[in-house]
């Protein structure tokens, strides 16, 4: 059967794609989308240390579901000296490290004040999570900060907010936090000039807690405390944030906190997210590749931002821990690229509610690890952020698609931090809700970077981008009348426009697919190339596809694509 026109030229747009990325397009099963972005006004931003990753303290004891994951990942024994750690790190340029965890709350700090041994945790029945208490050696806290200054990492410290306290009924801890153990550790911090960016108060005691709970009244008045601390130790130097609580969200907990601590006490108010259920739930894969499930965490989202407006503008949501499924992560998704699709998801959601930081849990430890525990090389995830060039075959240089003619390597970035921008934009889409989409304003090229999750695992999309400057209400006649895609473009489009163009414009292109086009794949690829390490361990450089602006972008079947537009007119992002 003869090809229209329209047709004929769609295809002819795909034949250098096939030739380089044959793994790409397997069928003729595609569905048309556009995605029209409204880049008038930004309606969200994130810091520029949005991407977080948290080292834990569990030690190789900590057991789930018949595995012990952890090893030596654990804050008192990772092997810091490792050249893998320190270029892990160093590529995020900079990366944000959460040190904390459910241990947090028993755990001192070996000051000369101490009064007791300085011993790491050991299995006890009668100990919070099956643990006794353990500590942190002022020569392991020195050593720590120096692989953190050596690499510019960003440091949020977790402190202990349990000590002191006495336990009042089942999971129930009362009394007034005792801060001498924090403080002097604290002095030490401050006397050896470490670079700590904001210390953290406590993990999960917020609402009814895990494995303990402290009621939001006291919970305030020491976080009170904790901002007097710093500024008494910190003086006319540059203070680090207060932030809290680090626990999951309580509507009700949360507003009073902010309510008790006054203005201008509580910077950041963290909150934990593990929307996937157990590491052991047959259910979590199935819930990765789910939109509607996937959109049920923009409720949190959403609510906290509410809750932060109404009764602590002053301060800023943070996600301080999200691993997807609890209890280390699942051992069979959390480490395959399939994970990716939920891990991006969740940055793009969050952003939209002002989110401020996203830390993964983990950077290194249980099966969510951005790095394998026992080899330091990266996961799927942590190649989900990086993003680098590299030299491609001649035979993939077409009219059309246009790639770097010299090798470019650009080591040190990361690929959410290098594209997305602080300043996020609505977007609408005519598509299947298969298709996630997020947009923010270019990060060093200026334009849009586009973000694409494809979760379907037999549909491609054929994504045409628009400017809702330069959209026409007659192209949109094969879109239902009813359908808020058309709704939204009536409330917003007042007038049609275009900016000048000679048809040379070029746009960037990284499609992230697994291997084998297997969804729990550990080896990802980038524009059809793997991600591996170098001979000399380095973060592989990997380059993007340069595209004709005007040509539609094809989305693969469960894949991901990030599209720069660097020439897309957006006056929100030029404010």
């Amino acid at each position: 059967m003869a090809c229209s026109g329209e047709e004929s030229m769609r295809l002819w747009f795909l034949i250098p794609l096939l030739l380089c990325f044959p793994t790409l397009i397997r069928s003729e099963d595609y569905s048309d989308v556009t995605i029209v972005v409204r880049g008038a006004e930004t309606i969200a931003s994130t810091s520029n240390e949005f991407i977080c990753a948290t080292i834990d303290w569990w030690p190789p004891e900590k057991c789930n579901y018949d595995q012990c994951p952890w090893g030596q990942a654990s804050i008192l024994n990772l092997d810091l000296t490792n050249p893998l750690l320190a270029k892990a790190i160093q590529a995020f340029s900079p990366l944000r490290i959460r040190l904390g965890g459910s241990l947090q709350d028993q755990v001192v700090y070996g000051t000369p004040n101490l009064g007791s041994p300085c011993t790491p945790f050991s299995k006890s029945s009668s100990g919070l999570f099956g643990f006794s208490q353990g500590c942190i050696t002022m020569e392991r806290w020195d050593a720590i900060n120096k692989i953190f200054m050596d690499t510019g990492a960003v440091v949020t410290f977790g402190l202990n907010a349990l000590q002191g306290r006495q336990q009042m009924g089942r999971g129930v801890w009362g009394g007034a936090w005792n801060s001498s153990n924090a403080r002097e550790f604290m002095e030490y911090t401050v006397s050896m000039n470490y670079p700590i960016d904001s210390w953290e108060f406590g993990n999960e005691l917020s609402g009814s807690g895990i494995g303990a709970s402290v009621g939001a009244e006291q919970y305030g008045k020491d976080i009170i405390e904790l901002k007097n601390i710093i500024s008494q130790l910190y003086g006319n130097s540059r203070k680090p944030l207060v932030v809290a609580p680090g626990g999951f969200y309580d509507q009700k907990w949360y507003a009073q906190l902010l309510d008790i601590s006054g203005p201008n006490v509580l910077d950041a108010i963290t909150h934990h997210i593990y929307n996937l259920g157990a590491g052991n739930d047959p259910q979590v894969a199935n819930r990765i590749l789910n939109p509607q499930y996937l959109s049920q965490s923009s409720d949190t989202f959403r609510d906290l931002q509410m809750t932060i407006q109404r009764h602590g503008p002053w301060s800023a949501p943070w996600v301080g821990e999200a691993g997807g499924a609890y209890n280390s992560g699942s051992r069979k998704v959390s480490n395959t690229f399939l994970n990716s699709f939920w891990y991006l998801d969740q940055l793009g959601q969050s952003a939209k509610y002002d989110t401020k930081v996203y830390c993964r849990q983990t950077l290194i430890g249980g099966n969510y690890g951005l790095l394998d525990t026992e080899t330091f090389v990266p996961n799927p995830d942590y190649y989900r952020q990086v993003f680098l060039y590299f030299a491609l075959p001649q035979s993939c240089f077409t009219t059309l698609y246009t790639f770097c003619t010299k090798p470019r390597y650009m080591f040190s970035a990361l690929l959410w931090h290098r594209l997305m921008g602080k300043g996020v934009i609505s977007l609408d889409t005519s598509g299947s809700s298969y298709l996630r989409a997020y947009v923010h304003c270019g990060k060093q090229k200026g334009g849009v970077a586009l973000l694409m999750l494809n979760l379907n695992k037999n549909m491609g999309f054929m994504v045409s981008v628009r400017n809702d400057l330069n959209i026409n209400f007659r192209e949109m006649a094969g879109i239902k009348r009813d359908n808020s895609f058309v709704h939204g473009l009536k409330r917003t489009v007042s007038w049609v426009g275009s900016k000048a163009s000679d048809g040379l414009e070029k746009r960037e292109e990284y499609h992230l697919t697994p291997q084998d086009g297997n969804p729990f794949a550990r080896t990802v690829l980038l524009n059809g190339a793997p991600l591996q390490l170098t001979g000399d361990g380095d973060i592989p450089s990997l380059p993007p596809v340069m595209v004709s602006v005007n040509s539609p972008i094809y989305v693969a079947p469960l894949s991901i694509a990030f599209v720069v537009f660097p020439d897309f007119e957006a006056e929100g992002c030029e404010r």
